[in-house]
């Protein structure tokens, strides 16, 4: 299930907008770098053959280099990817790799290479670049890789618009989940307002985790509210009859969860974000 890319993707900035931010927020040194290592990228634009190939294309069965295959050198664009970090500093280093994605013209493949042999860093920036640079599923793969992982870093890049247009009902639900597990705030899930509206299946998930934490005496994250609130909201609504999305609402409802608390709005989420590789934390 796909959802109009025009309802997520409107207010993303373009390449030439990125650009330009990054023009004003660098440094000399920075800015000079971006500048060669961009132009170097646009005269070399990616292989797609090379991209495209194996290591299991490339190298015979014996272990040697497949006649007419030999091994391919990681492009030098791509090292520049990877030092996008330390030349313009972790701030911009997301937006300094989209501006080379897009230099390099970097098709799905390209993409789903860098972000497998990346760091948590360079995945993220993969995942931000995904609205930009694929326009159909073919990344969903590294969108629920990333939402596989404990990296709250990267269930939040992979909730961004991408996602929100193409990961499938079911997907989406638990990823929602995932955020309240993790303590991801939920206003990281692009277009959560509009796949949330009317959901009963969400709702009814929503419930059952909150009735799970009660029962054991935890305190029920305050996003998970404000997830509930986005369900009760029909999905057209009628000019005379607004939708009933306030608290008060909500606490008139005795099956509803949030009759159990009425001061949800003020509940602590509970989760620490987990900690990840100090390694992927350094940038390259």
């Amino acid at each position: 299930m796909s959802h109009s890319p025009r309802a997520f993707t409107a207010d993303l900035p373009t390449a030439a907008d990125l650009r330009s931010r990054l023009d004003a927020a660098l440094d000399d040194p920075a800015r000079a770098w971006l500048d060669r290592a961009a132009t170097a990228v646009a005269a070399h634009p990616v292989d797609r053959a090379s991209a495209q190939a194996t290591p299991a294309q490339a190298t015979s069965a014996q272990g040697a280099p497949a006649q007419g295959s030999p091994v391919q050198a990681t492009p030098a664009w791509e090292l520049r990817f990877a030092e996008a970090g330390r030349r313009c500093g972790p701030d911009h280093a997301d937006a300094a790799r989209l501006v080379l994605l897009h230099a390099a013209h970097a098709d799905t493949a390209t993409l789903t290479r860098l972000y497998e042999q990346g760091t948590a860093t360079e995945r993220r920036a993969v995942l931000n670049a995904l609205p930009h640079l694929v326009s159909g599923p073919d990344a969903l793969p590294l969108v629920q890789d990333a939402l596989r992982t404990n990296d709250t870093r990267l269930v939040a890049a992979a909730l961004g618009p991408y996602a929100a247009v193409h990961l499938g009902p079911h997907d989406w639900r638990h990823a929602v989940l995932k955020c309240l597990f993790t303590g991801v705030p939920v206003a990281a899930v692009a277009g959560l307002a509009h796949r949330a509206r009317a959901d009963a299946e969400l709702a009814r998930m929503l419930g059952d985790y909150a009735a799970e934490r009660t029962a054991a005496g935890r305190d029920v994250p305050g996003d998970l509210y404000r997830v509930l609130a986005l369900t009760d909201e029909p999905a057209a609504t009628d000019g005379g009859s607004p939708a009933t999305t306030g608290p008060d609402d909500r606490a008139t409802r005795p099956d509803h969860p949030a009759a159990a608390n009425p001061d949800h709005s003020a509940a602590p989420a509970p989760f620490a974000a987990p900690s990840t590789s100090t390694g992927e934390d350094q940038e390259s």
